[in-house]
């Protein structure tokens, strides 16, 4: 055996530690010399005073209120930031998808977020139902900068930040709970006396205590009752609280938890919209939103495809499609996947990765020939379920294998879900010959062509395309009969007499022409039979045809396995006429074998 040697990575140092002495026998893992030990684990770190938590027995049976925040928190997040161009076709975007509330700025943080609020009050892009949120810090004049960005606008959300963790207040703020606890007041209060200065116009309140998972529950208590009874919150007029998981430093059973304690005893409840703002630091953001709408969250913000700082923000894709995977309606329209892909990489200038959920290139793709197999048959017993319920298959229910949803319910088509490389099967083979070219291969057959596909995909190291493997099953299988070194000059088939037929015709075998004639029960066993007066002994062992479309003059395909001079071989023949593709096959067959040049 081969071992790998460790000067090819010089950088990276084996663990070489004792095996725990606890440790099982199967696994004999070392510890690493990688300083572990800088780091408080999250029970350390993070206060949980629930103990009843509930959520785990929950379901979730319908969307959240989703919001965007491509605009602001993902475009922040950019090493070059939307302009206004680029900024209104990512809004125009998330209102045709439904979403009824976007984040659409940071108008005091830089100019060009300042005029792109502008540019939505001034040309009427805002929709009647749509609401439009900015964001800003807590200081007065950054409030002042942010509402005079949304003035003309209708119906907005200002949303007031502050970092509130304990690390934040003491290295960042420099400041004590009480003192960060009156600045947000102070600035809660001016935010509400300048709102109160447009009475036309609808303005509505957010509070994120920033980094809220890493804060004392007490406190975050403390200061959202504060800022709920502050701006007079009722259920008519409720308040946003919004409570980020800013830096992920648990799992998400964690957030759960603290979710629901401040579900559970935020000071008038009805008139608070509890939302909640993962971040996927440790590449669980999904989780965390799902489990905190389970623990009482009634409001998410991300963005889609999870752009955001550092690893992202939370995935809103993600998010609504494994609703919908789950029979709930998921409130936003993702009927054409591509289009929602293309339009954000344009903006964000980021790529997609192939293998981001639901959305990438590859994502409903199977190479491996064992999945290609099990979507090929769930795919036909799909289609055979919906027509004996005298329904479309794109109504009937879903429940094909490694498929969790119908990739033509997101504008998908089928011709990415089986892709042809040297992973492949014979299944998958079948399926796409039959998908695009109405070849139905005998499943004897199967495998001897993707023998002959293997050994293309092992030589090229690439995958083969749905017309690259058309060519070379024409190339393997129909070209022999004409191309071989036996082939029919002319040939004629004819019944005499009731079940007994004639074949009669001119072979051409090493460039001499031979007459050959002979008998038999049906069409193929006389050319058989004429094929052994001129030496070639040919047993035909099955056959099978069939239209490859619907139609007159469609073509028909054939597929023989015969024994010539004692080898096995398949041939296959391809002709309008049912006759003509059948004496191809068999010449196919017989030219297949090596033995036919005598």
């Amino acid at each position: 055996m081969t071992h790998s040697s460790p000067s090819m990575f010089p950088t990276l140092r084996t663990p070489a530690g004792e095996v725990p002495a606890d440790a099982p026998r199967w696994n004999p893992q070392r510890p690493s010399a990688m300083p572990h030990h800088r780091y408080r684990p999250a029970h350390e770190r993070v206060a949980l005073p629930l103990t009843d938590r509930t959520w785990p027995s929950r379901r979730i049976e319908r969307a959240p209120l989703w919001v965007p925040v491509d605009l602001r928190d993902g475009n922040q997040a950019l090493a070059e930031p939307m302009d206004t161009e680029r900024k209104r076709r990512m809004f125009d975007l998330l209102v045709t998808m439904g979403f009824k509330e976007i984040e659409v700025g940071y108008p005091s943080a830089s100019q060009t977020d300042f005029d792109f609020v502008r540019h939505l009050a001034d040309s009427g892009a805002v929709p009647d139902d749509v609401t439009v949120s900015v964001f800003t810090a807590a200081r007065r004049d950054l409030i002042d900068r942010t509402i005079a960005s949304i003035e003309g606008l209708p119906r907005t959300l200002v949303h007031l930040y502050t970092a509130t963790a304990p690390t934040w207040r003491d290295v960042v703020l420099g400041r004590s709970r009480a003192e960060v606890h009156a600045l947000i007041r102070e600035s809660a209060t001016y935010l509400m006396r300048r709102a109160e200065q447009r009475p036309q116009a609808d303005i509505r309140f957010e509070f994120s205590p920033e980094v809220f998972n890493l804060t004392e529950p007490d406190f975050v208590l403390e200061v959202c009752n504060s800022l709920t009874e502050l701006w007079d919150a009722s259920p008519d007029r409720p308040v946003v609280h919004n409570l980020p998981a800013t830096v992920e430093i648990a799992t998400p059973n964690v957030y759960a938890d603290q979710i629901e304690y401040m579900h559970r005893h935020l000071a008038r409840r009805e008139s608070v919209i509890l939302s909640v703002h993962p971040h996927n630091d440790r590449g669980t953001g999904v989780a965390c939103a799902e489990l905190a709408v389970l623990a009482g969250a009634q409001r998410v913000e991300g963005c889609l495809f999870g752009n955001g700082e550092r690893t992202g923000n939370v995935d809103l894709v993600t998010l609504a499609l494994n609703l919908y995977a789950q029979g709930v309606n998921p409130m936003i329209d993702f009927s054409d996947i591509d289009a929602v892909r293309e339009t954000v990489e344009h903006c964000n200038r980021l790529p997609v990765h192939p293998r981001h959920p639901y959305g990438g290139d590859l994502v409903h793709t199977a190479f491996s020939g064992t999945h290609q197999d099990a979507i090929a048959k769930g795919m036909a017993h799909h289609a055979k379920q919906a027509a004996e319920q005298g329904v479309p298959a794109g109504e009937a229910a879903w429940a094909v294998p490694y498929l969790p949803i119908d990739p033509d319910d997101i504008g998908r088509t089928y011709e990415e879900v089986i892709r042809i490389n040297s992973q492949s099967g014979k299944g998958g083979i079948a399926h796409l010959l039959q998908t695009h070219h109405g070849l139905d291969l005998p499943r004897a057959m199967r495998p001897d062509f993707s023998r002959a596909v293997q050994k293309v995909t092992d030589a090229t190291g690439q995958e083969l395309s749905a017309k690259e493997l058309w060519e070379l099953f024409r190339t393997t299988y129909i070209a022999p009969a004409l191309e071989g070194p036996v082939t029919l000059a002319s040939w004629a088939a004819t019944e005499p007499t009731p079940g007994e037929h004639r074949f009669t015709g001119t072979l051409v075998v090493g460039g001499r022409e031979r007459p050959c004639q002979g008998t038999g029960n049906g069409p193929l066993s006389a050319l058989a039979d004429a094929l052994r007066t001129v030496g070639i002994g040919v047993d035909i062992l099955s056959y099978t045809e069939h239209s490859t479309a619907t139609g007159p003059g469609s073509p028909a395909a054939a597929y023989v396995e015969c024994r010539v001079d004692d080898i096995p071989c398949w041939g296959a023949g391809w002709d309008t006429s049912v006759l003509t593709a059948s004496v191809h096959a068999v010449m196919a067959a017989v030219n297949r074998s090596g033995r036919a040049s005598s």
